[in-house]
């Protein structure tokens, strides 16, 4: 089941109108878009904003540090994901780009990955794809969190190690995730006053990740390395400082 298988400021800043689900496309601003009232109302806007990536099949997802950019109360945001995923609508991961890194993504979602996976395989007449069944039969309904251990696998208690749950085919975006990370904050640490304003940042591409500005910045904003400060032209984003 590897790989097959903002911080906000302290301004008050008004709620922005929450899109409806037809307009929550790629022509909004982020400074427009920013906040939103609860946890499953944030995740559809960020799936339906998820950027195409050329060259890499993967369903849209969403990481709970975006969340955390977007829903004022953090708190809010960890009590709906644990009611939404034991209602079974979403799947939790824990990825190894950082120690406090998490993806969500919708169950429907993630079943339309794993299908796709099942699709390349019957294409090269691989012959374990019962395997897939049995995962989404026994295991995908039953085992909620992000990790697994070897004895609810294989029902022996030889091997105690733990499995982490993964998105298939997500090595690539979050090699991107990393790199694209590193190349915002370093944009923004070689400015003078090492700020600029969200509007103008927002419009900037990444050479090194497949991810846009957009994603990048409620992660960042949302994990703390960056922060926000209204300002009479629009937000202004920040490095946080240590």
């Amino acid at each position: 089941m590897e790989e097959t298988a903002l911080s906000r400021s302290s301004g008050s800043r008004k709620r922005q109108r929450e899109p409806e689900s037809g307009d929550s496309d790629q022509s909004l601003s982020l400074e427009d878009n920013l906040t939103f009232s609860d946890t499953m109302v944030a995740l559809r806007i960020m799936r339906a904003q998820f950027p195409h990536i050329e060259k890499v099949s993967i369903q849209p997802f969403v990481l709970q540090s975006q969340l955390y950019s977007s829903v004022k109360d953090r708190t809010q945001v960890d009590r709906e994901l644990e009611s939404l995923k034991r209602e079974k609508a979403l799947r939790i991961f824990k990825l190894n780009t950082g120690q406090d890194d998490h993806a969500i993504m919708l169950i429907d979602d993630y079943l339309s990955q794993i299908e796709r996976v099942i699709k390349r395989m019957e294409e090269k007449k691989q012959d374990d794809l019962p395997v897939f069944e049995w995962f989404k039969t026994h295991v995908i309904s039953s085992k909620l969190d992000p990790s697994i251990g070897h004895d609810e696998l294989t029902r022996q208690l030889i091997d105690p190690n733990m499995y982490w749950f993964a998105i298939p085919n997500v090595g690539p975006v979050l090699k991107g995730l990393s790199q694209g990370r590193k190349e915002l904050l370093s944009l923004l640490n070689r400015r003078k006053f090492k700020e600029m304003m969200m509007a103008t940042l927002e419009k900037k591409r990444l050479r090194l990740s497949p991810l846009d500005m957009r994603f990048h910045l409620r992660d960042l904003i949302g994990s703390g390395h960056l922060r926000t400060v209204e300002a009479p032209s629009g937000l202004i984003v920040k490095v946080a400082k240590d």
